[in-house]
């Protein structure tokens, strides 16, 4: 599967942990997206169009109306990347 650079990012940020919450307006359609990493940053890499190309690809879920995570393929699909956080 064909996975961006900063989509490989954003679900590294996932997999450590991390959550995108979201919001919505009036109707079903998600309108604004807050990419928080476990320790509470923002990501300001995750945009409204990446998150929109993660869910296509089934790479994040959400249940029950919570905050998306990342999914079992996602795990799959990320590629190893050194822990910058020593």
């Amino acid at each position: 599967m064909n996975i961006s650079r900063t989509e490989q990012r954003v679900l590294h940020v996932l997999a450590l942990g991390g959550r995108i919450e979201h919001s919505r307006t009036t109707g079903a359609k998600i309108d604004d997206i807050l990419c928080v990493t476990r320790d509470g940053l923002i990501l300001s890499d995750c945009t409204l169009a990446i998150f929109q190309r993660l869910r296509r690809k089934r790479l994040i879920s959400s249940e029950g109306g919570g905050p998306y995570r990342i999914s079992r393929l996602g795990r799959l699909s990320v590629r190893a990347q050194v822990d910058n956080q020593g």
